[in-house]
């Protein structure tokens, strides 16, 4: 493994860890109210595109952190959907 896709799993790291706490907020309070559910779906298209770009350049960072950032979006929106 490269320096820069170590560079990249920490970058990879740090941004997908920040929708973690959103998740648990959310979960725990029961309340989505101040949740843009158009900015969610925009995002997780967005996200659902650099997942593909990922695989298809072969980058590790990329596909896990994609991965694990779609996953907490689609959180976030059946929360959204949920608690309406």
């Amino acid at each position: 493994m490269d320096n820069l896709e170590i560079i990249g799993l920490i970058a990879a790291a740090l941004t997908t860890s920040a929708f973690v706490p959103q998740v648990y907020k959310a979960w725990k309070l029961r309340s989505t109210k101040d949740i843009s559910l158009t900015m969610y779906l925009v995002f997780l298209t967005g996200i659902i595109l650099w997942l593909f770009y990922g695989i298809q350049i072969g980058s590790l960072s990329m596909t896990i952190a994609n991965s694990v950032t779609a996953v907490l979006s689609l959180i976030i929106i059946m929360l959204k959907i949920k608690y309406k």
